[in-house]
């Protein structure tokens, strides 16, 4: 048994390092830690292929969508969403994949929108990130785990939040104010 982990965990890091993608049990069980875990069971997971290519690992049963860490990235990024986000998540990927980042990415999905092109809920639908260094399929766990939440609330202002538009010590503050993709950031201090 002990022989197997190792093995496992020697692939696991070898195919990281190569930048290909771990077999799909492994990405499954990495997405759905940043999801609450009473929703990860039941969560639909989308990771990638030996190609590289963002596919369906597994089917979902509840309303949470989990996104396995890139392999072609060195960092250790999750998220787990709800389902109703995923057009606003899926356009943001297709406008990555077309190079266009930062503010101008924005612009597209808020502009797209406004104009009723691109869906997204009006009640408020969180975002789960878990961040780390590293993570082990021997043991299940993030090495340097970090979790942050974001709630969209699209055109939320200060005045309809009591919300402030900058963030500190931890305290949820308002990003974003006024537009298609405002959303409460919830960062807890790091340890």
């Amino acid at each position: 048994m002990k022989n197997n982990l190792l093995c496992c965990t020697a692939l696991l890091v070898s195919a990281l390092a190569a930048g290909e993608a771990p077999p799909p049990k492994t990405q499954i069980a990495a997405a759905i830690l940043a999801a609450p875990a009473e929703l990860r069971e039941g969560a639909a997971v989308l990771g990638y292929n030996t190609k590289g290519d963002l596919v369906t690992l597994r089917e979902g049963r509840n309303e949470m969508i989990c996104l396995a860490t890139d392999p072609a990235k060195t960092a250790f990024s999750v998220a787990c969403y709800h389902k109703e986000l995923e057009p606003y998540m899926a356009r943001g990927r297709e406008l990555l994949a077309q190079k266009v980042t930062g503010q101008a990415r924005n612009d597209v999905r808020w502009k797209e929108v406004a104009e009723g092109k691109l869906a997204l809920p009006r009640e408020p639908r969180t975002l789960y990130v878990l961040t780390g260094t590293g993570f082990d399929a021997a043991t299940g766990k993030v090495t340097d785990p970090y979790l942050r939440w974001v709630i969209y609330v699209p055109y939320a202002t200060p005045e309809s939040t009591g919300l402030s538009t900058k963030g500190s010590d931890g305290a949820p503050w308002l990003m974003s104010a006024g537009t298609a993709g405002a959303h409460i950031m919830i960062n807890p201090p790091r340890k």
